[in-house]
């Protein structure tokens, strides 16, 4: 028991547990919820680059390492409840767009990754990256984390199969009498219930509820527990570092950026702004170390063989149970390496289980659209285009770049113009920028 205690003294010590005001138990669940609601990137991600060529075995570790490495810096030195691991969105980028769309091997889109990832750390060390997250508008920030909450919602109810596309409506209702569309039911009120009552943990028992109910009707295969890792050697420093300046793929390098900027910092603002983790002037507490967290992770996955590796808005799943501190994102960090040696376990968790997790944690972002001043327009119309972007254009950057485009042209059409900070304009100045030159 005296270890133990030592163990919990020290832990509360290097997180400020209460200071936080949560505890081991509560942070050890929500780096659990928050690993079960992302752990589908272990297997998504190779699943995508494979088809650029690169080995699946390999990605596969090279992911769980990446998720691993970043997930913990981000706990350790930012004491932040943020998981990291490649993005999605950005993976399909580096195969569909810059291997097979442009004919660059994958070496050199790794090398790519890597040179973005070199300039974010460069913007990190010079605080341009806290400085652009923290020019951004309260409402903003709001819609921010309203329209995070509407992607996650569409991509958890186009996950389950209650939302499907249709050539004249772009989407429709899917077959909602389908057993895995019933059990996302089952888990989101089992999840919403559970959480109502207070019952820390909540996702976590949803999610494993409607697995075991999923394996009962033979909706979840058993292929074993463990397997040793292998394979990395086949992309570790594999990249083509030079090759990407000698191609003249600086457009890509840029696009890579900025993407991953955007999706970092509404990601952040989003889970800071849901665990209250904002200080007085709503501004986000080390939030260098966070910002230096995030490229730190996209070098390194790049030199062990993976896509741009990114701050992941699942971290609201544990912000959701309770989740406060950098132990949370430990927890996580520590889960991803036991995926490497358990990863037949780690992929069995259903769809239709994570996509329940998903629908309830877009509930409890989109909850903060009380704070927007509806009665200023030039307020809440970006709010709103902000929000409603973000799902539509399957894309949590694209929502940012056109909120920041419209909230800069609606004040300063309507007069207020002058209200607005100077780097509002920079920030929307780089977005147009975007949209003529890529």
């Amino acid at each position: 028991m005296s270890g133990l205690f030592k163990v919990v003294t020290m832990l509360e010590k290097l997180f400020k547990l209460k200071e936080h005001g949560t505890t081991v138990r509560t942070e050890l669940l929500a780096g659990l919820s928050t690993f079960l609601t992302m752990a589908y990137i272990i297997a998504v991600n190779p699943g995508i680059l494979s088809e650029a060529g690169m080995p699946f075995d390999a990605v596969f570790v090279a992911t769980c390492i990446a998720a691993a490495l970043g997930t913990a810096i981000m706990g350790l030195w930012a004491n932040y409840p943020v998981a990291l691991a490649p993005g999605m969105g950005l993976n399909a980028f580096f195969t569909f767009g810059v291997v097979l769309g442009m004919g660059q091997s994958w070496q050199v889109a790794l090398g790519c990754v890597f040179w973005s990832g070199i300039v974010f750390f460069l913007m990190s060390a010079f605080k341009i990256r806290e400085w652009i997250i923290n020019a951004i508008p309260a409402s903003l920030k709001t819609g921010i984390s309203v329209g995070i909450g509407l992607f996650l919602a569409i991509i958890g109810l186009q996950n389950a199969g209650i939302v499907v596309d249709d050539p004249a409506t772009l989407v429709a209702l899917g077959d909602v009498t389908s057993l895995p569309v019933i059990l996302t039911f089952v888990g989101f009120v089992l999840i919403t219930a559970l959480h109502q009552r207070g019952v820390i943990g909540s996702v976590v028992i949803g999610m494993a509820v409607v697995t075991i109910i999923g394996a009962l009707f033979g909706l979840v295969q058993f292929n074993g527990v463990a397997k040793m890792p292998t394979g990395l050697s086949a992309t570790f420093f594999q990249l083509d570092i030079m090759g990407a300046l000698e191609a003249g793929l600086y457009a890509v390098i840029f696009a890579f950026l900025f993407v991953d900027l955007f999706d970092t910092s509404g990601t952040l603002v989003a889970v800071a702004q849901k665990g209250n983790l904002v200080d007085k002037d709503g501004k986000l507490p080390r939030l260098g170390r966070a910002l230096m967290a995030d490229s730190t992770a996209s070098v390194a996955g790049s030199l062990l063989g993976t896509s741009t590796t990114t701050s992941y808005i699942e971290s609201g799943a544990g912000i959701a149970v309770g989740g406060r501190t950098g132990l949370t994102a430990l927890t996580a960090s520590a889960l991803f390496l036991l995926a490497l040696f358990f990863s037949p376990l780690a992929q069995m968790i259903p769809v239709f289980a994570t996509s329940a997790a998903l629908i309830f944690v877009a509930v409890l972002m989109v909850s903060t659209i009380t704070n927007v001043a509806w009665d200023d327009l030039t307020e809440s119309a970006p709010v709103v285009i902000t929000a409603v972007m973000m799902p539509l254009t399957y894309s949590i950057a694209e929502g940012i770049a056109i909120g920041f485009l419209t909230y800069a042209a609606v004040k300063l059409v309507s007069g207020k113009g002058r209200d607005v900070n100077i780097s509002v304009y920079v920030i929307a100045a780089l977005a147009l920028l975007k949209y003529i030159w890529l």
